[in-house]
């Protein structure tokens, strides 16, 4: 006899998708085999799923609700399974991010979680934990859904021209992240500025931080640490931040002229090597 796992759905917000998509499943008269079947993924990875030993991906909700007839409901729990599998000093973050109508960010080392690419996104990552990669991974990814809201946040970033010129991960994952950085360049809801180092000492020396503002609630000031996050609405603070911002701005490139910037260094710092001639 096949053992299956007793859930408790009431455990988190995974478990809980779990046991929806089972019984859901179950209804529908479908193994695990079957239903992995008709969405192209293995029975196994519907086991796990349902088990909470897997964080269901997007696609995979898609697919599953438009199996079993669900009218999205797996999908609607998607937001609330991805958040509750970032790190508890993280979670306030994200629902700041969810809510918030403008955000502006600057970044000095590193492209910003919400623009990163999926290899980009593993590579900063795994650079000290490799343990359940690609569950992190699809977490950090989900929380670019807020740019597909009915009304996204418009999303100013500045990213100092020390990101473009890291790398991280390798040559082609480099070019992959800068391709998608300049593909923002018409997109009036995704802003992306480049401080170069031509612009000598700035405003953001101290370091990278996010500006949280919202409809009817006072604006928040996000910096972040090694494994925590330090969100405040002291009005000082967030003018001195807001004021930083705008000199910041003022400093950064135009947004044409940083996604020619972004496109130059793809190309020559990161563009396909020259076979060598003899």
């Amino acid at each position: 006899m096949v053992h299956i796992a007793a859930l408790d759905p009431g455990a988190s917000p995974l478990d809980y998708y779990g046991y929806e998509l089972r019984r859901h499943r179950e209804a529908a008269g479908l193994t695990q085999k079957q239903l992995g079947d008709i969405v192209n993924y293995t029975g196994s990875l519907v086991g796990l799923v349902e088990t909470a030993r897997r964080v269901p991906t997007v696609e995979f909700s898609e697919r599953v609700d438009a199996a079993l007839g669900t009218d999205g409901a797996l999908s609607r729990l998607l937001e609330l399974v991805m958040r509750s599998q970032l790190p508890n000093w993280f979670q306030q973050v994200a629902e700041l991010q969810s809510r918030a109508v403008e955000i502006c960010s600057f970044e000095i080392h590193m492209v910003h979680g919400l623009l990163q690419t999926l290899d980009y996104a593993r590579a900063v990552l795994g650079v000290l934990d490799q343990g359940n990669l690609d569950d992190r991974t699809a977490v950090r990814l989900a929380r670019q859904s807020i740019f597909e809201k009915e009304e996204p946040p418009v999303f100013w970033a500045i990213l100092s021209e020390a990101a473009l010129q890291q790398e991280v991960g390798s040559r082609e994952t480099m070019r992959g992240q800068l391709a998608q950085l300049s593909s923002h360049e018409h997109n009036p809801r995704i802003n992306v500025q480049i401080l170069p180092f031509s612009a000598g000492a700035h405003a953001g020396l101290t370091g990278s931080f996010d500006l949280y503002r919202f409809a009817s609630e006072p604006s928040i000031v996000y910096t972040e640490g090694y494994g925590s996050a330090h969100p405040t609405a002291n009005p000082e603070t967030v003018k001195d931040c807001s004021l930083r911002y705008d000199h910041l701005q003022a400093a950064a490139l135009s947004i044409k002229e940083s996604a020619e910037l972004i496109r130059r260094v793809m190309e020559e710092r990161y563009g396909e090597p020259s076979d060598s001639v003899a």
